[in-house]
């Protein structure tokens, strides 16, 4: 009985800006707060459902997709916390912080809105060599990885049925991305350079390059 539009207070919202400021990926958080954007469009949401077409198939029932959520979740979850550790490194980094992630850790853990028992393993993680991304501390490699498959399972079947999971999807994104060979990003890299002159790398060679678009289409070091 209660309506489906979200309010928020501005903790995500803060936490979205402060992300783009810095470069850092906070994916979770930040479709998070687009998906209470959206739940607000009231007025919108009412004229799509007259116009707009979508093609949706059933949900498998049964405790096995239960069981698919509920992994899938705590994968989204383990990726939150990854993107948002990360973040605060980058802002040690920017702002010259001496940012000891493990006692960040402890504090949530004491009494801060997100605490929860997976701040425990979080704190571990953090105490003799502390990784690069929360998601190489081994323990946490293994558990994303054992949920991947449920993960893709329920992405996959929330598309097909219609049903929006922004956050789910944007963090599997996320984690696919992070572990890609290669990313599309070379494509853009080259489209910036041709209509803004933004320059690019070459994999084979050192340097900043740019290619002479109109002019035969010539590569000249920047």
């Amino acid at each position: 009985m209660i309506v489906d539009a979200a309010g928020q207070k501005g903790t995500g919202r803060w936490t979205a800006i402060s992300a783009l400021e810095l470069g850092a990926p906070i994916t979770a958080i930040t479709e998070s707060v687009f998906a209470r954007g959206i739940s607000s469009l009231t007025g919108q949401r009412e004229q799509a459902q007259q116009v707009l077409q979508g093609g949706t198939a059933p949900v498998p029932p049964g405790e096995g997709f239960v069981d698919d959520v509920r992994q899938a979740l705590y994968a989204a979850k383990l990726v939150s916390y990854a993107q948002g550790l990360d973040m605060l490194r980058e802002a040690g980094r920017e702002y010259g912080w001496d940012l000891n992630l493990k006692d960040i850790a402890s504090l949530w853990r004491a009494g801060c809105i997100i605490r929860a028992d997976l701040l425990d393993e979080i704190m571990k993680a953090y105490e003799s060599e502390p990784p690069a991304n929360l998601l190489f501390a081994p323990a946490f490699a293994e558990a994303i990885g054992a949920a991947v498959p449920a993960w893709r399972r329920v992405v996959a079947t929330a598309v097909s049925a219609g049903i929006p999971v922004p956050v789910m999807s944007s963090a599997l994104a996320y984690y696919d991305a992070l572990r890609a060979p290669r990313l599309p990003a070379a494509l853009i890299q080259g489209q910036r350079d041709y209509f803004g002159a933004h320059t690019y790398q070459r994999v084979d060679k050192p340097g900043t390059f740019h290619t002479l678009w109109s002019e035969g289409r010539a590569e000249v070091e920047w």
